[in-house]
């Protein structure tokens, strides 16, 4: 692996610039730091930003910090994952998946 991390702390602040007029379809991943599942699929969504770099935009968003993204996606439960592309939802999912559920739902952008 290179070890470039290739995930992006997506904020209120930066949302517009690095989802909304995004050229990629961005991977958002809202978890938080209390959450085993979370915790799980951190490295599965790490593996998957290296690998799809040239595809998609990996994001990940702290619930604990962003109260407005997780209003705006109206998120009730972490993980969380939702593939945006123009900054409209075209795919989710809730709980830990494994890396080729993920990878499917990105392949069928």
């Amino acid at each position: 692996m290179g070890g470039d991390i290739v995930e992006i702390v997506i904020t209120k602040t930066n949302f517009e610039q690095e989802v909304v007029l995004s050229e990629k379809p961005v991977l958002l991943d809202f978890w938080a730091p209390w959450c085993a599942p979370c915790q799980m699929l951190s490295p599965v969504i790490s593996e998957i930003s290296e690998e799809n770099q040239q595809k998609i935009k990996v994001g990940k968003v702290n619930v604990e910090e962003e109260d407005f993204l997780v209003e705006k996606f109206g998120i009730e439960n972490v993980p969380t994952v939702i593939l945006l592309k123009g900054g409209k939802s075209i795919s989710s999912f809730v709980g830990f998946r494994s890396k080729e559920e993920i990878e499917d739902m990105i392949k069928k952008i």
